[in-house]
C-alpha cells in the first residue's frame, strides 16, 4: 500500500529571509547615497538584462525575432535603471521609496481584492490568478496611496538648478502606475510561460530571479523618470 505523499514544505520563512536581506540592502544603499546607490542599481539591472537574454533564448521564434526582443528588453531594462536613477537624483531616498511604495500598494490591493471578490479573470492563459476585480482594487489602493502623499507633501523634487518644490501630479495617475505595474507583471509572466519556465532566475532564495520581483517596478520607473524630466528640466 502507497504512503500518502508528505504535505509540501513551506518556503514563506525562506521568502521572509530573503525579502528582509533584500530591503536591508537596497535601504542602506539609498541612505548612502551616490555612488552605493548607483553601483547597486548597475548591478541589478546588468543581472535583468542576464535573466532577459536566458527568457529570450527559450522563447519559440525565429533568431531575427530573438535579436528583437533582446534589444527591446535592453532598451526597456536600461530605461528603467534611468528612471530609477532619475528619482532617486531628484526626490532622494525618501521619494524614491514613496514610488516604489505606489507599486507595493498597488500589489497589496489587488491581492486581497482579487482574493475577496474573485470573479473573470484578465488572462487566464497568462496569469491564472489575476482578475479584474484585483486590477481594479490595485488601482484604487495606488490612487489612494498618491493622494495620501500629496497630503502629506512627500513628494517634493530639486530641479538642475537646486530649487525645490512639489510635484504637480493628478491622484489619478496613480490609477495609470497600477496598470502599468500589472502590465509589466502580464509581460514578464508570457515571456516566461512561453519559455518553459517558473521563474527567470534563481537569485533570490524563494522569490526567483530579479525579474520576478520587479516586473511591476519596471515600466512605472520609466514613467516616473520621464515625467520627471519633464517637470525638473
Amino acid at each position: 500500500m502507497t504512503g500518502a505523499a508528505a504535505p509540501k514544505k513551506s518556503d514563506l520563512g525562506v521568502r521572509a529571509a530573503s525579502a528582509l536581506v533584500m530591503v536591508a540592502i537596497v535601504g542602506v544603499a539609498l541612505w548612502l547615497g551616490g555612488w552605493w546607490f548607483k553601483v547597486l542599481v548597475g548591478l541589478i539591472g546588468w543581472g535583468m538584462i542576464v535573466e532577459w537574454v536566458r527568457l529570450i533564448i527559450k522563447q519559440p521564434v525565429s533568431p531575427l525575432a530573438r535579436l528583437a526582443f533582446n534589444l527591446f528588453g535592453l532598451v526597456y531594462i536600461i530605461g528603467a535603471v534611468w528612471g530609477l536613477l532619475t528619482v532617486q537624483g531628484s526626490m532622494g531616498a525618501l521619494g524614491t521609496l514613496a514610488v516604489m511604495a505606489l507599486v507595493w500598494a498597488t500589489d497589496i490591493g489587488a491581492y486581497f481584492s482579487g482574493r475577496t471578490i474573485g470573479g473573470p479573470k484578465i488572462a487566464p492563459a497568462i496569469s491564472p490568478s489575476k482578475t479584474w476585480a484585483g486590477l481594479g482594487g490595485g488601482m484604487v489602493a495606488a490612487v489612494l496611496t498618491l493622494w495620501l502623499m500629496k497630503k502629506l507633501e512627500l513628494l517634493s523634487v530639486t530641479d538642475t538648478m537646486g530649487n525645490s518644490y512639489f510635484i504637480q501630479i493628478s491622484s489619478w495617475t496613480g490609477a495609470l502606475v497600477a496598470v502599468l505595474a500589472q502590465v509589466g507583471d502580464f509581460f514578464e509572466s508570457w515571456l516566461k510561460r512561453r519559455a518553459g519556465v517558473k521563474d527567470s532566475g534563481s537569485l533570490i532564495p524563494g522569490h526567483g530571479g530579479l525579474l520576478d520581483r520587479l516586473d511591476g517596478l519596471l515600466p512605472v520607473l520609466i514613467l516616473a523618470g520621464l515625467l520627471l524630466h519633464w517637470q525638473t528640466a
